[in-house]
């Protein structure tokens, strides 16, 4: 049977920090590109991927389930909504393989945790949806190390480059044109990005054709 896996999503003026090099709009498909390469990341491992949408959504890839909820009560309602183990992944992780994706849903413990930049977590592996809930923003990944220890949970951390990087920043681009290969990193090249050399360092920069 495929394991479950979540992918919150917020189609709506998404991604407001790179709000200095893309617009409303372009940020609204860039964040649909990076959905769809996490999406079809979480298919090829073999797990049964649904959107949890904070608005409707067409999607023809994936089923959508529709939450006017914050993160933390739209995702705790449904882990104890159903049983059986699920993996929550988050939408801005273009990088992401399939390949990351089996190590965190084949971990031999009882849960396992990829980190993201900032003391968030960018991906949550559940075995037992009871003796777990989820506590994002702020220091996320601590609390969550903390909520598994203290319901006598094993925790896998899976340190991996490719979960870790999620897109925020302007910088955060350089990491994607570097090492994506899929619908977000297309995006970017469409709109005219590509890299630079900034002071000795790689940048990004973008062409606007007249």
């Amino acid at each position: 049977m495929s394991i479950e896996a979540v992918v919150p999503f917020k189609p709506v003026n998404p991604k407001s920090r790179l709000s200095t090099v893309l617009s409303k709009a372009e940020r609204e498909l860039f964040a649909e590109a990076m959905l769809t390469d996490v999406v079809m990341a979480l298919k090829e491992a073999g797990c049964n991927p649904f959107i949890l949408s904070t608005v409707p959504l067409h999607c023809s890839y994936a089923r959508v389930c529709v939450s006017t909820e914050e993160l933390n009560p739209a995702l705790n309602n449904l882990i104890a909504s159903s049983s059986g183990p699920l993996l929550i992944l988050m939408a801005d992780l273009p990088l992401v393989t399939p390949g990351v994706v089996r190590r965190i849903i084949s971990s031999s413990c009882d849960m396992a945790l990829g980190p993201g930049r900032g003391g968030g977590t960018n991906a949550i592996f559940i075995k037992d949806r009871a003796r777990f809930h989820v506590d994002y923003y702020g220091a996320s990944f601590l609390k969550h190390q903390q909520i598994a220890d203290q319901a006598g949970l094993s925790c896998e951390i899976v340190d991996s480059f490719r979960l870790h990087t999620d897109v925020d920043e302007r910088e955060d681009l350089v990491e994607l044109m570097i090492h994506g290969r899929g619908k977000a990193v297309d995006f970017l090249k469409s709109c005219g990005f590509s890299l630079s050399i900034e002071k000795g360092r790689v940048g990004i920069s973008r062409s606007i054709e007249e």
